[in-house]
């Protein structure tokens, strides 16, 4: 709902997770920068990601490519030619829009149905003008004609104008994984879950991509330069169902999603995209969709891309990307699929499912995303002995995990402005601990407080975020 979205929006700038681009200059529209404790959930993020899909799993390996790469990768893949959405303008205020989701929003409020994925752009202008949808922005119906418009980013590499060539910012991370596939496999030998050196194994990357589209303003929900992490999963379709690997890859999307991340299962549903809407490359995609404030959307997916990307690659480069089975000596070009994790709305998500707002403002994360574990505080912000032990407390925690410290105002309030940031256990230190060494454990859900030696709190906090 608008009310819960707007909920969000205000906290996460107020105790700042997400701040609006550029904001002193009036903004960039679908930009957005990530505050003091937005990076350092992103950061939990993809360090949690990781650890779950790379470091834990033998047949999986990473890279890091770079954002640019030879425009013949993007020609090869589909990109430059099918990377498109349709758009619109308005002739009075000069807005553009996508002419799906114009549609879609007006349809939506009008409690009418239409199915938009796959049409063409005739086709859309025609819906347009036959229901007379007004602009969103200023009212009236005066609309261009649809056309269609490319998402990549492009860019010129050069120093002289005269000598620039053409690049793209990556409109996906999925191609240097591609293009680095013979590199991986002449280099590296990935083993598979089997502890065997062949197919089935993984490629994996986290980084920056780039679309040049126009998004409707949730947040950090769509935007122009956004998070993702992906697994590109070789296979060889002759020996391994893609349907039991594609049920495998659901399941360990609804691990990450339900166990690790914490997020119910009844806000989350799987829906196959239909056949208009799968992009160029896909056989079979399903998108995991979320239940934000402003609808069920996707969040992450799993698309089957069949061998399609290594056989372009291979038939534009004329390099051989095939892989030699070390058992059997034959060659063969791989079937991919592709689990998709758009992190950027993996931190909305998680923001929207665990800020609670009551009589204490509750952002209950996991133990292992809170941007801070613990908060370290004195009791007495003004007593020079209570300040000096808790230093010394906030010292030797602080190597090992992320502490705050607040010493302002009264700790009923701090505890309070703890709760409302996400950090699952405060440590005060009081006069009792100047007299046997003992320190207040507090915990963020629950209220409760515990006591125990000072000596003992990291042992302590390892058990206590075992609930957290």
């Amino acid at each position: 709902m608008k009310e819960d979205m707007q909920r969000i929006i205000s906290f996460s700038k107020r105790r700042g997770f997400i701040y609006p681009s550029s904001e002193i200059y009036g903004g960039l529209a679908n930009a957005y920068d990530y505050g003091p404790l937005g990076v350092e959930l992103m950061a939990n993020i993809k360090e949690l990601w990781w650890k779950t899909f790379v470091r834990s799993k033998p047949d999986i390996v990473g890279l890091d490519t770079s954002i640019l790469m030879s425009p013949r990768v993007w020609e090869a893949s589909g990109h430059t030619k099918s990377f498109a959405d349709v758009m619109v303008d308005c002739r009075e205020c000069q807005l553009r829009t996508r002419a799906d989701h114009l549609i879609e929003d007006y349809l939506s409020s009008a409690k009418k149905e239409e199915k938009v994925e796959g049409k063409s752009t005739q086709e859309l202008s025609e819906i347009i003008s036959s229901h007379k949808i007004p602009c969103p922005n200023c009212g009236k119906h005066n609309w261009t004609e649809a056309r269609m418009f490319n998402q990549l980013f492009e860019t010129r590499i050069g120093i002289l104008p005269e000598s620039q060539s053409l690049a793209y910012l990556r409109g996906e991370i999925a191609q240097g994984m591609f293009v680095n596939f013979k590199n991986v496999t002449d280099s590296f030998r990935v083993i598979n879950p089997n502890l065997e050196y062949g197919l089935p194994f993984g490629i994996a990357q986290s980084g920056k991509a780039f679309r040049n589209e126009i998004t409707k303003g949730q947040l950090t929900f769509r935007t122009l330069e956004f998070n993702l992490a992906e697994i590109e999963y070789f296979f060889n379709p002759q020996v391994t169902d893609w349907r039991e690997l594609f049920a495998f890859w659901k399941r360990e999307i609804e691990h990450w999603t339900h166990n690790i991340l914490k997020i119910s299962q009844d806000h989350v549903r799987w829906r196959p995209q239909t056949e208009d809407e799968r992009a160029h490359y896909s056989t079979h995609t399903e998108d995991m969709d979320y239940g934000f404030p402003f609808g069920m959307k996707e969040t992450y997916a799993l698309a089957y891309r069949t061998d399609y990307d290594l056989r372009n690659h291979m038939e534009k480069s004329g390099q051989d990307l095939r892989f030699e089975d070390p058992k059997t000596g034959e060659k063969i070009t791989p079937h991919v699929l592709e689990p998709t994790f758009g992190l950027d709305r993996t931190l909305l998500a998680l923001l929207s499912e665990h800020y609670e707002e009551g009589e204490r403002n509750i952002l209950h994360l996991p133990f292992s995303l809170a941007p801070f574990k613990v908060a370290v505080f004195p009791l007495m912000g003004n007593k020079p002995e209570l300040i000096e032990k808790a230093r010394e407390i906030f010292g030797q925690l602080s190597p090992f995990m992320s502490v705050a410290w607040d010493a302002r105002g009264n700790v009923g309030k701090r505890y309070y402005a703890q709760d409302e940031i996400g950090t699952p256990l405060c440590v005060t230190v009081d006069y009792t601990t100047l007299e046997d060494g003992t320190v207040t454990v507090r915990n963020r859900d629950t209220a409760e407080q515990v006591r125990v030696h000072a000596a003992n709190l990291r042992q302590t906090i390892d058990h206590m975020s075992l609930s957290l």
